[in-house]
């Protein structure tokens, strides 16, 4: 359980700045993350890792040469933002391109592919290498969609030799992904982890029972099987593993070497991880593998979870000299690096946000009552985050209302900043879907924040429309014609906007378990009844249109996000992202006793 907590929003900057304040030597901090504080040969691919906070050493342990060359850090369980990234990324790049590394999670896709885009925009060689070693999260013939657990380090660790040994980009990104191909990872747990601030785990196990299949962002596993010894879980985890040894080892041609990593989720510590060692050494070679450097210990953990993951990576010349290369950073050291001069050039600058543009008078307006509608967003949040949090850890990881609270708070905040500088609707919006991203991360936060951005991009910064006659999600009644049904019309094409947004980026549709499931039904009755019913009503109808939508996800399988894994799990219980996209709109709806914030009460 995680006990010593100031404000448990700011658990992931503290534990950051004190991981900072020890490690001063060989890291620096950055926006969004840390670099390396020695100097990197020019020319050097850069290799930048990240995901959320709990894995410690997992990412920013594993910064110095012979690994990575930076790390993004996002909230607890929850991926960076693509700014973040792109911070981190900007500051590692010495001008031989960067890669971006990440376990396969639905939030890590969305920022990571996201901020690599923003870097090629920039000119910058820009690539990424998704990990997918964990068996229990998808079938042997389809690997596309396994969650990056464990193997991590083992892929990451191969990726960052191969580019400390001087390879090109594309050579670099074949080792990885070779790596990767050839990595199988299975874990156990015995009891689940606690979120800072949270006064129960995301899940419990029975006493005498194991979880197996489990993932490191607090999700249980897949399947309950009695307690065994510690002889009994090595068994377990070499055999599901070594039953996919025929495919692993096929691309470094039958392998009969291994890289071996025995690691601890946080509360199983090092004697027990040994006495499993033991036996998985032992059924190891007598399968006629060789274990080559095996790695026993803590490397990615999730908080306090009491458990362990085994993970094989199968080894040919190539990828066994980069396993076995020298490293040197605060987590993992191997050989001897020699020492190297320290960095000198400013790191302060690396961070981009949109500027501000003044907006016209009607547009200036428009984006004060928006700002006011995104406090109606927060409270609506606030108030809510608990249910959020209990729906999402039913079979996911239970930080959705958490990662909610941090987007709406921050997306509110930069809202009335941009108010203050003159910011016209488009740009208040935009500050606002940033600030959303940057603070949420994860899946909810990279689609919100595209949602915002997009809704904001239709309105625009200049009077006229919309913006010159009341807007926000009521402005005049859309039924009675004139300028208010002009309003109407412009703002039901920014709700379809920013709904398209969601479908673009996050590659979700209706029937996959979703905050899609919610938004669609939402936008298009906005659309249907808005010629007959005028704005306001129409918004009424869309808002119940979403809440009965939400409440069918109950009976839905996931089939995309961290919860696809424990789909059934889920049945019975409504998908939190629509749930928590229709408890917003159903407070925004004009006359809500919810929507004291909202635009039409300041028109």
């Amino acid at each position: 359980m995680t006990v010593l907590t100031n404000d448990p929003r700011a658990f992931a900057d503290e534990a950051l700045a004190g991981f900072a304040a020890a490690h001063a030597e060989e890291i620096r901090t950055v926006h969004g993350g840390v670099v390396r504080a020695s100097a990197t040969p020019p020319g050097q691919v850069a290799v930048v890792i990240g995901g959320g906070t709990g894995h410690y050493p997992a990412f920013a342990g594993w910064v110095g040469p012979g690994f990575a060359h930076g790390a993004a850090c996002g909230h607890v369980f929850a991926s960076p933002s693509a700014s973040q990234i792109c911070s981190v990324a900007r500051a590692a790049d010495n001008g031989g391109g960067v890669i971006l590394g990440f376990g396969n999670y639905a939030g890590d896709i969305l920022h990571f592919g996201r901020a690599a885009e923003q870097l090629r925009a920039e000119g910058m060689d820009a690539r990424t290498l998704a990990v997918t070693d964990d068996i229990a999260s998808g079938p042997a013939d389809n690997t596309a969609p396994r969650r990056g657990i464990a193997g991590d380090f083992s892929v990451l660790r191969i990726l960052g030799a191969a580019a400390e040994a001087g390879l090109g980009i594309d050579a670099a990104v074949r080792a990885g992904r070779r790596a990767n191909a050839a990595t199988r990872s299975l874990g156990l747990a015995f009891g689940g982890c606690t979120l800072p601030g949270a006064d129960r785990p995301l899940f419990t196990v029975p006493a005498g029972r194991m979880s197996v299949g489990l993932g490191i962002h607090g999700e249980p596993g897949i399947a309950e099987l009695p307690l065994p010894t510690a002889d009994r879980a090595a068994d377990l985890l070499v055999d599901r593993i070594l039953a996919e040894r025929a495919v692993a080892a096929a691309g470094v041609g039958g392998s009969d070497r291994v890289a071996l990593l025995l690691n601890g989720l946080g509360a199983t510590k090092y004697e027990e991880l040994y006495v499993v060692h033991r036996r998985v050494a032992e059924r190891l070679a007598a399968e006629g593998l060789t274990v080559v450097a095996p790695v026993v210990g803590e490397q990615i953990t999730s908080l306090g979870m009491a458990g362990l993951s085994l993970t094989l990576t199968f080894l040919d010349d190539e990828l066994e000299a980069l396993w076995t290369a020298p490293a040197a950073t605060p987590a993992f050291r191997r050989g001897a690096i020699a020492s190297r001069p320290p960095r000198t050039d400013d790191l302060t600058t690396t961070h981009r946000m949109p500027p501000v543009v003044p907006g016209g008078p009607g547009s200036r307006a428009l984006g004060a009552r928006l700002a006011g509608a995104l406090l109606t967003v927060r409270d609506t949040v606030v108030t809510h985050e608990a249910l959020l949090g209990d729906l999402d850890a039913v079979a996911g990881d239970g930080d959705h209302g958490i990662g909610m609270r941090r987007g709406a708070e921050a997306a509110a905040a930069a809202a009335r900043e941009a108010v203050a500088l003159g910011a016209g609707a488009g740009t208040v919006l935009a500050h606002a879907g940033a600030a959303w991203s940057e603070r949420a991360g994860g899946t909810s936060g990279a689609l919100w924040g595209a949602a915002l951005t997009s809704f904001g991009a239709v309105l625009g910064d200049h009077d006229g429309g919309t913006g010159g006659h009341g807007g926000g999600t009521a402005g005049h009644d859309g039924g009675t014609g004139g300028h208010g049904a002009a309003d109407g019309a412009r703002l039901a094409r920014a709700v379809r906007a920013a709904v398209d947004a969601v479908l673009r980026i996050g590659g979700a549709r209706p029937g996959d378990k979703t905050l899609v499931d919610a938004a669609v039904p939402f936008a298009d009755r906005l659309e249907a009844a808005l010629p007959s019913a005028g704005f306001a009503a129409a918004w009424a109808q869309a808002a119940r249109a979403a809440g009965e939508a939400a409440e069918a996800t109950a009976a839905i399988t996931a089939r995309l996000g961290r919860a696809r894994t424990h789909g059934v799990r889920g049945l019975g219980s409504p998908d939190p992202g629509a749930v928590s996209f229709a408890l917003i709109v159903a407070a925004l709806t004009p006359g809500s006793p919810d929507a004291s914030n909202s635009p039409e009460e300041k028109h």
